[in-house]
C-alpha cells in the first residue's frame, strides 16, 4: 500500500513547491532592485556624456557592475517568472489572448534587460578601465533607449495583467495599480527612448509602482494556488 501511495504523494509535493515560486520570485524581484540601488547611486539623467560616465564609474566600478547585474540581470529572471506564472493562470482561466500578451511582453522585457545588463557591465568595466569615453557614451545611449522600449513592454504587461486580474483572482488594489503603472511607465519610457530628461524623471514614480505590482501579483498568485 505504501508503494502505491508514493507516486501520488511526490507529484503533490512538487506541485506545492511550484506554487510557491511566483510568490518567491515577486519578493526576490523587489529585493534585487533594492540591493542594486543600495550598492550604487542611480540617476534619470539620459544625457550623461561618455567622459562623465567614465569619471563617475572610476573608483566605483564594482558597485556599478553589481547594480547592473542585480537590477537588470537578476531582477529580469524574477520578472519573467511572475509574468509566466500570471500567463499560466490566465490560460487556465480561459483567457488565452491576454495570457499570450502577458507572457510575450514579460518575456521580451526580460530579454531586453539581459542585454542591458551585458552592455552596462562593459560600460562600467572595460570602457571605464580603458578610459574609452566614446564607447561608454555610445553604449550608455543604447542602454537608455532600450530602457524606453522595455518600459513600453512593461506597460503592456501591466495592461495585459489587468485584463486577467478578475479571472485569476487579483485583488482590487492590484487591478488599480496596473493601469497607474502603465501610464507612469509609458511617460518614463518616452523619456528614455527619446532621451528627454523631462519625461525620464517619471521613473521615480513608475519604479515603485512596478515593484508593488510585480511583487503583489507574485504573492497573490502563490497564495491563490495553494
Amino acid at each position: 500500500m505504501t508503494d502505491l501511495a508514493t507516486p501520488t504523494t511526490t507529484p503533490t509535493r512538487v506541485r506545492r513547491w511550484w506554487l510557491t515560486v511566483p510568490a518567491s520570485a515577486g519578493i526576490a524581484y523587489t529585493a534585487a532592485w533594492i540591493a542594486g540601488l543600495s550598492v550604487s547611486s542611480a540617476s534619470t539623467d539620459v544625457h550623461s556624456t561618455g567622459a562623465e560616465l567614465v569619471a563617475a564609474y572610476t573608483g566605483h566600478q564594482t558597485g556599478a557592475i553589481a547594480q547592473f547585474v542585480l537590477t537588470e540581470g537578476v531582477a529580469s529572471v524574477f520578472l519573467a517568472v511572475v509574468a509566466f506564472g500570471l500567463a499560466r493562470s490566465g490560460r487556465a482561466a480561459g483567457a488565452r489572448r491576454a495570457a499570450f500578451w502577458t507572457a510575450a511582453t514579460g518575456g521580451i522585457a526580460a530579454l531586453i534587460a539581459f542585454v542591458q545588463c551585458g552592455l552596462g557591465i562593459v560600460v562600467a568595466g572595460p570602457a571605464t578601465s580603458n578610459g574609452d569615453a566614446a564607447t561608454a557614451g555610445t553604449l550608455s545611449e543604447t542602454i537608455n533607449r532600450l530602457d524606453g522600449v522595455k518600459m513600453f513592454l512593461l506597460a503592456g504587461l501591466a495592461l495585459a495583467g489587468t485584463a486577467l486580474a478578475r479571472r485569476v483572482g487579483l485583488p482590487a488594489w492590484l487591478r488599480f495599480t496596473g493601469p497607474a503603472l502603465a501610464v507612469a511607465i509609458v511617460l518614463s519610457g518616452v523619456g528614455y527612448l527619446f532621451l528627454l530628461d523631462g519625461f525620464s524623471v517619471a521613473a521615480w514614480v513608475s519604479l515603485p509602482l512596478l515593484l508593488v505590482w510585480v511583487t503583489g501579483t507574485g504573492i497573490v498568485l502563490g497564495r491563490n494556488r495553494r
